[in-house]
């Protein structure tokens, strides 16, 4: 009769999860994993069958927390502008917090593997679209709100705002300055189609509940 297995995978996974995010997939040995999860090659190999199998539920972990996040910062209570503007200059904090610049799990795996591993390609694909879906109902919002020109294109102001995102990332990664991160950002921001408290119908809510 086999033994029971004597760890948690959820926080096997999460401590593979950081070995990847660290170093990549190609950087990443079986030997590697064994010492960042503390169990020895047959113990990985009989829980997770390979290194690659792994790596996906690693990935899976990885994109499930980042929507999560994203979905918690842009879909709770309150006025839906504000909730907007406080997420965009919160990702931009983080980015400039990143002192290790080991930046987004998501946008690595992306660069190293999206075109030679399908699995891994329809993965980001899917939880991209996630993340421009929450952006898209927040904006959505705000314009029923009457805080943000219902006439304008909620997708691709989704869209806009996901590149810019994106592109900090890749500044924050490549050193950028937090005054550069912070500027772009606000840029963004800036762009919003507004709506003045002179140009609101009657009967909408304002971006602060008025």
């Amino acid at each position: 009769m086999a033994r029971p297995r004597q760890f948690d995978e959820e926080e096997v996974v999460r401590a593979a999860r950081d070995q990847f995010w660290s170093v990549g997939y190609n950087g990443t040995s079986i030997d590697d994993l064994s010492a960042a999860t503390g169990l020895g090659r047959g113990s990985l190999y009989g829980a997770f069958e390979d290194k690659h199998a792994l790596f996906l539920r690693a990935l899976d972990s990885y994109n499930s927390d980042a929507l999560k996040a994203w979905r918690t910062a842009l879909g709770g209570p309150g006025p839906a502008l504000p909730m907007l503007e406080r997420h965009v200059r919160n990702v931009a904090e983080g980015i400039i917090g990143d002192v290790e610049r080991r930046g987004c799990m998501m946008a690595k795996i992306a660069a190293e593997l999206s075109a030679v591993d399908e699995g891994v390609a329809e993965r980001i694909a899917a939880v991209v679209r996630g993340l421009h879906d929450a952006l898209r109902g927040c904006i959505a919002r705000a314009q029923a709100e009457g805080s943000l020109n219902a006439d304008a294109d909620a997708d691709s102001l989704a869209g806009l705002l996901l590149a810019v995102l994106r592109g900090l990332e890749a500044l924050g990664k490549a050193g950028a300055t937090p005054e550069v991160v912070n500027g772009a950002a606000e840029q963004a921001l800036a762009l919003l189609p507004r709506v003045s408290k002179d140009e609101r119908a009657p009967g909408t809510r304002s971006s602060t509940g008025a």
